[in-house]
């Protein structure tokens, strides 16, 4: 099992009571899934995907990632898991602006323990397979929307994690760039990577073999 959820939830104070974001999320995700989580507007699906990427850590419950009980982890361990298992798609790109697409690139292969010339060569690799050579060194602001999030992705999967967490990823794209990107992800899917999206998107969900419907923070059909 690739994921393991158990009686996940997450809330705030508010006033005597508690308000709930998530409530009894009980969820298993196999390795090679592709998986959208639909739903309204404040549904907590974004809320989710961040506690599965490892950047929310104020919540109870039980997740078990690969066998590890990310619950009982400390937030270096935390932070360890994410960096060797988790690529991160955002809608705004996240691209950092004063570097270039290749210096993006490498960033997430700086974290870990890999020296230079196999960093350059899985950057190279990277900049090849997303047909973007031609882009190294340009800076984001040089770049289209859809560049920039082609960018975005190929930095996700860069160091191969196992998992692509993707929020709203063609969110802020032209269909056209939008379907690209989405192409891009099944390509990804078809060689082994599983894929968590979220998206408002019933096109972009059809990509995916599997639905999971949220509505104030319950999971209403899956």
């Amino acid at each position: 099992m690739l994921i393991s959820l158990r009686q996940l939830e997450k809330s705030y104070p508010q006033g005597p009571a508690r308000s709930y974001v998530l409530r009894r999320i009980t969820l298993d995700i196999q390795p090679g899934e592709f998986v959208s989580i639909m739903g309204p507007s404040g549904a907590g699906k974004s809320t989710l995907l961040h506690i599965l990427g490892m950047h929310d850590a104020d919540w109870s419950g039980e997740y078990h990632f690969l066998d590890t009980p990310v619950h009982r982890l400390k937030p270096k361990d935390r932070a360890e898991l994410h960096k060797r298992h988790i690529g991160f798609v955002f809608q705004s790109y996240h691209l950092l602006d004063n570097l270039t697409v290749y210096e993006n690139l490498d960033v997430p292969l700086s974290y870990r323990n890999i020296g230079r010339k196999e960093r350059q060569a899985m950057v190279a690799d990277i900049l090849d397979r997303f047909q973007i050579v031609g882009k190294k060194d340009l800076y984001p602001g040089q770049l289209s929307g859809g560049q920039q999030q082609r960018v975005g992705v190929a930095r996700a999967v860069v160091a191969n994690p196992q998992v692509i967490l993707a929020d709203e990823p063609t969110g802020n794209l032209h269909s056209a760039q939008g379907k690209e990107i989405m192409e891009l992800f099944k390509k990804l899917n078809d060689a082994g990577t599983t894929i968590i999206q979220v998206t408002h998107s019933e096109v972009n969900a059809s990509y995916g073999s599997r639905i999971i419907h949220l509505r104030d923070g319950w999971i209403v059909d899956d």
